[in-house]
């Protein structure tokens, strides 16, 4: 009997870029787990918030949402991922991941510190044009993408500039500016091993 390794899809971009959307094709895709950080963890992190008399929807300029919480989201997601590939299952991670992104051995390190079984890596970046994905931040109305769309030129250099080169995974694109998104030529490209 041949077993078939489990894949982990990291699928990362910045907000309104679509991430939710393709991690949900690529689930579907795949038969894998979809673990989505915010259903994962918004009440633990409201309720923190609230309980440090912090605003709920602030965390992109929040200290102790990005120091204290932050790792709490991330550490979560990453055993509930420990959990499914341990039964074999591959896993589609839907989570913005930026500001693990420097360090080009974070894959390395999350599979100690999480005790992962072995599973192949794919980093899948969702691309979308600037402007597109301001007016998609402006139509899906979250008040946490306030700042955001206020600190517009602010946050879009910072997309920007973050990029994730990341070791021990293959990288591919997925281009999201269509009006629905299509997983063929991503699906195409991850059959044929290209990077």
């Amino acid at each position: 009997m041949t077993t078939t390794i489990p894949k982990v899809f990291f699928v990362i971009g910045p907000a309104g870029s679509g991430k939710s959307s393709v991690s949900l094709l690529i689930a579907q895709r795949f038969g894998a787990a979809y673990i989505d950080k915010d259903t994962a963890t918004i009440r633990f992190t409201e309720l923190l918030l609230k309980l440090n008399n912090s605003d709920p929807n602030e965390r992109d300029n929040n200290e102790f949402y990005q120091g204290t919480i932050m790792p709490l989201e991330y550490a979560s997601i990453l055993d509930l991922t420990r959990d499914n590939l341990m039964a074999g299952n591959s896993v589609v991670l839907d989570a913005p991941f930026g500001k693990f992104f420097p360090d080009d051995d974070y894959l390395s390190k999350v599979r100690v510190q999480h005790r992962w079984p072995e599973a192949e890596l794919v980093v899948v970046h969702v691309r979308l044009a600037g402007e597109a994905l301001r007016q998609r931040l402006v139509a899906r109305g979250y008040p946490r993408d306030e700042w955001k769309l206020a600190n517009w030129e602010t946050f879009w250099a910072g997309a920007q500039a973050n990029s994730c080169q990341w070791k021990e995974a293959r990288h591919l694109d997925f281009d999201n500016s269509a009006a629905a998104a299509d997983i063929t030529d991503f699906a195409a490209a991850l059959d044929s091993g290209a990077a």
